[in-house]
């Protein structure tokens, strides 16, 4: 029971602290600057979108609005089998600058993608999503990166606005997600990037099969396996609305988190040291989090057992109940979603419970790379 106890807890505090800790002393010891440039490469811009009607017209002007040259850039957008008026707003409001590819039947993000990425010609694909709005800079901060011959793919970086209650503590864990990825880039690559916003070089991008739920993981972790850098480009903004609350958050999450385990089930060889150059930094930022929550569970039966037995315990169960309890405070008050221990109890616990539910989601539904629509309060205007 002591061994099961204290393998589980390192392994979850290498997980969320040890592995951040271990890639600053990397990234302090042998830095990997970026060399940028001013330059303007040719893009295309690849939206998929299905049923976007609320926000569809609001991102092609958006778009349309990025600082940048109109002649070295086409914008493509995908109807993916859209049942609403999407397709009809975007005929409404042509422009030469956009490109309209509608599929009558509904294939998935990832399907789109494989079906339109050979009509593309252009140096650069920017990848983004309907909802996010765009800096108006965000071409330009991610062109200025592939001056350097080494990158292959940069991410922009999602900012969460307007978080309140639950969403702050969402706000707090993306933070603590943007800091990795600066310290992943500043020592070599990315595990994945911000589906949002990133773009990759027309030449290094892989073929794309149907049926991904990450498509942001699976491009880039291909074009890390030609050796090329995957990086990350703060400058390069996209401004969403974080989810107000914890079943909105859990499912956006639980399908995230299930796509991982498609990635594994797909590509295997991530899972071995050696046969993908970020096979162990996806030890340390992915594959760990899946474990976590069972090894969570084994931690806190292990130490209840262990209390019975030995007063030493007995302060760390109590300490381990007493997050737990701040959870059950954050569910039955949400008003002390307010203090910063309850907000960041119950989104770490959210995470883990989601991690623990993905694998069950994943092997009882393997469509879920047919995404539902997450409606919020307030769409990003």
């Amino acid at each position: 029971m002591t061994v099961l106890l204290w393998t589980s807890l390192l392994v979850v505090g290498f997980a969320y602290a040890g592995y951040p800790l271990v890639m600053a002393l990397i990234a302090w010891l042998r830095p990997l600057p970026i060399q940028t440039g001013d330059i303007t490469p040719s893009i295309d811009v690849l939206l998929v979108v299905h049923n976007g009607a609320s926000w569809v017209a609001a991102k092609q002007h958006n778009l349309l609005a990025l600082d940048y040259p109109h002649e070295r850039l086409r914008i493509h957008i995908v109807c993916d089998g859209c049942t609403d008026n999407t397709e009809a707003l975007l005929r409404a409001n042509a422009h030469p600058l956009v490109h309209i590819h509608a599929f009558a039947e509904r294939g998935g993000k990832s399907a789109s993608i494989g079906k339109v990425l050979p009509l593309l010609n252009n140096e650069l694909v920017l990848f983004t999503d309907v909802r996010q709005r765009l800096d108006v800079q965000a071409a330009r901060a991610l062109a200025a990166v592939f001056a350097d011959t080494t990158v292959g793919a940069a991410s922009g970086e999602l900012v969460l606005e307007n978080a309140t209650g639950y969403g702050k503590g969402i706000d707090a864990y993306w933070r603590y997600e943007k800091l990795i990825r600066r310290i992943e880039s500043s020592s070599g690559s990315l595990v994945g990037v911000t589906g949002a916003l990133y773009a990759a070089r027309r030449t290094a991008l892989p073929e794309v099969p149907a049926g991904l739920v990450l498509d942001d993981m699976w491009i880039p972790l291909c074009i890390a396996k030609k050796g090329l850098r995957v990086v990350f480009v703060p400058v390069a903004r996209a401004f969403d609305q974080a989810a107000a609350d914890a079943q909105a958050e859990q499912h956006r999450k639980r399908r995230t988190l299930a796509g991982n385990f498609q990635l594994l089930h797909r590509w295997p060889q991530l899972a071995i040291p050696g046969a993908h150059p970020l096979a162990w930094r996806l030890w340390g930022h992915k594959w760990l989090r899946l474990l976590a929550p069972w090894l969570l569970l084994t931690a806190y039966i292990s130490n209840a057992v262990l209390a019975l037995h030995n007063p030493l315990y007995v302060s760390l169960f109590i300490a381990q109940s007493f997050g737990y309890a701040l959870v059950a405070l954050g569910r039955w008050f949400p008003a002390t979603l307010a203090l910063v221990p309850v907000r960041l109890a119950s989104a770490f616990f959210t995470l883990n419970l989601s991690a623990a539910r993905a694998l069950i989601d994943y092997l009882c539904k393997r469509d879920g790379h047919l995404w539902q629509v997450t409606h919020l309060e307030k769409a990003s205007q």
